[in-house]
């Protein structure tokens, strides 16, 4: 099992763009066999060290395969230039 960590941060004013490609990307998570456990945008922050994400994500997957598979998907694909309009930077950690 694998676990990937995103904080993604947004241009700003393209919010609902950036909505736009989760709504299409997020339901093919379970395509591949991931799972999406938390999708937030960060409320009370404590203390930070780096500039605060626009939301985080964190989702399974049982291999890296598995993830791979998923980001090659072609419907996905499709759809990255809502993305690519969208998304500022993506700061991507993996877990196992």
């Amino acid at each position: 099992m694998i676990y990937i960590t995103q904080l993604i941060y947004i241009i700003p004013g393209q919010e609902k763009v950036f909505n736009e490609f989760e709504g299409v990307a997020i339901p093919i998570i379970a395509k591949y066999d991931g799972k999406l456990l938390l999708r937030t945008k960060p409320g009370e922050i404590i203390e930070a060290s780096i500039e605060v994400p626009y939301e985080i994500h964190l989702v399974s997957f049982p291999s890296a395969e598995h993830f791979e598979r998923f980001k090659q998907d072609e419907g996905r694909k499709a759809f990255l230039h809502l993305k690519e309009a969208s998304v500022k930077s993506v700061l991507l950690i993996e877990g196992k």
